[in-house]
């Protein structure tokens, strides 16, 4: 029986789910490209730790968390499907979202996701936040290092968001339902 011939993007998503990373580095497929990046360090790890303590003290609705959660993403153009690995990872504990979930999960009923830029923050502005608005993720919380700021992206639409707060490092950023609260940021710094 002869089998049509896989498309690039079949070969490069069969390829991407393949791969065998080194222990503790992680590999994405954003806007058709693998990425491979090395584990984080440990500001990059404190900023992550400093929003989820705040979420689980503070957040109106209660909130499971992940920090490794892998999410398929629509792509755009004739890309394979993105499939990206947020810093972090919010849904309300009352989906039970995370509870029997595949490796690479669809993004219904996750509220936020939050990246911190590092090795390749380009990706973190630019790709991965067009990623996660196709995605119809809610809202996007980046943490941008080498701008000293943080950003809530709101309201996906098509490729992007179609609202953005950026706010430096020390000053409150409100966050909207089912958050309700403002995240502070002073000990960002």
């Amino acid at each position: 029986m002869a089998h049509e011939p896989l498309t690039q993007a079949e070969v490069l998503l069969e390829g991407f789910l393949a791969l065998d990373t080194p222990e503790g580095f992680r590999a994405e497929l954003i806007e058709g490209e693998i990425v491979v990046t090395p584990p984080p360090d440990g500001d990059h790890e404190d900023y992550i730790s400093l929003v989820l303590k705040q979420v689980l003290r503070k957040s109106r609705t209660d909130m499971d968390f992940s920090g490794n959660k892998g999410l398929k993403l629509r792509s755009g153009g004739g890309c394979p499907r993105n499939h990206a690995i947020p810093d972090g990872t919010f849904a309300p504990t009352e989906r039970r979202l995370f509870r029997g979930a595949d490796p690479w999960m669809p993004t219904q009923g996750v509220a936020l996701v939050v990246e911190v830029t590092s090795t390749k923050p380009q990706a973190d502005r630019e790709a991965k936040r067009r990623c996660y608005a196709r995605g119809g993720i809610p809202l996007y919380l980046l943490i941008d290092r080498d701008d000293s700021s943080v950003t809530l992206f709101s309201e996906p639409e098509g490729d992007d968001y179609r609202q953005h707060m950026t706010i430096p490092y020390g000053k409150p950023l409100p966050l909207p339902e089912p958050f309700a609260f403002d995240l502070e940021t002073g000990d960002f710094g």
